[in-house]
């Protein structure tokens, strides 16, 4: 293992794009390959941690304590039923901490800062963001190294994207000098619409190699995954979205030589 982990922060202000998703089964598809990952779910939803099988009740402790010091970073990873995959998991009061944060000095580096002390433990942490570009993403954006954009192929893609990626430029900036775009993630495709080929090829044309050759189906049993507390991996492993986020983690892998 490396000095430090890598940080990945999976991050779309839009909603419905598949950022959970993504950011469970990526990890599962790491830890498949014998990388130790944390996931920490930053989205108060808390999708990602129900998404590895950790139930509401079980989040005595969670990202919100971390981040306000009421808890260390031992007492609030969790294991999942995935050899190497822990999570840090959150709940809806992670909503307060956006609050509680915003008139704190140097409050863009909580998360960062709460970090700091698991970097030599894992060889990757994801960071699955909320749906906005609030405090929270801001955090996750000034901790990671790079940044994963998950995009849906629906007409409005695009739009919107300019605002992430002004936003990553600007944390750049002022708090992250070595932030950068890990690359686009096509999800939902659906090979047989046109339309889905036509938005492909236009970020492809916007992007060019920053965009992942895996794409990321359309899938009944990616969607189904979740309900059951279980990545695609453990729920279908044969199903065409397992297969398709193996592929990522493979690729990703490739990319990080």
């Amino acid at each position: 293992m490396g000095n430090n982990s890598t940080v990945i922060a999976v991050a779309n202000q839009k909603g419905g794009v598949g950022k959970t998703t993504t950011a469970v089964n990526l990890s599962c598809g790491l830890a498949l390959r014998k990388k130790k990952v944390l996931l920490v779910d930053s989205d108060p939803q808390g999708n990602a941690s129900s998404g590895v099988g950790v139930k509401t009740a079980d989040r005595k402790k969670h990202l919100y304590q971390l981040l306000c010091g009421e808890a260390g970073a031992g007492e609030v990873i969790q294991s999942t039923n995935v050899k190497k995959l822990f999570v840090l998991p959150s709940k809806i009061d992670l909503v307060a901490a956006e609050l509680e944060l915003i008139n704190q000095k140097n409050r863009e580096k909580f998360l960062k800062k709460s970090l700091k002390p698991l970097l030599p433990e894992f060889d990757y942490i994801i960071v699955d963001c909320p749906p906005s570009l609030g405090l929270l993403t801001l955090n996750a954006l000034t901790a990671a190294h790079s940044v994963l954009i998950p995009m849906q192929c629906e007409y409005y893609a695009l739009e919107g994207l300019a605002q992430l990626i002004n936003t990553i430029r600007s944390v750049k900036q002022s708090f992250n000098k070595k932030l950068y775009v890990e690359g686009l993630l096509l999800t939902m495709f659906d090979k047989r619409n046109r339309l889905s080929h036509q938005v492909a090829a236009e970020i492809h044309n916007h992007f060019g190699d920053q965009v992942f050759t895996t794409r990321i189906p359309r899938n009944v049993r990616l969607s189904e995954s979740p309900s059951h507390g279980k990545t695609i991996m453990e729920y279908d492993i044969k199903s065409t979205g397992a297969q398709a986020y193996r592929a990522l983690a493979l690729e990703f892998l490739k990319r990080q030589v």
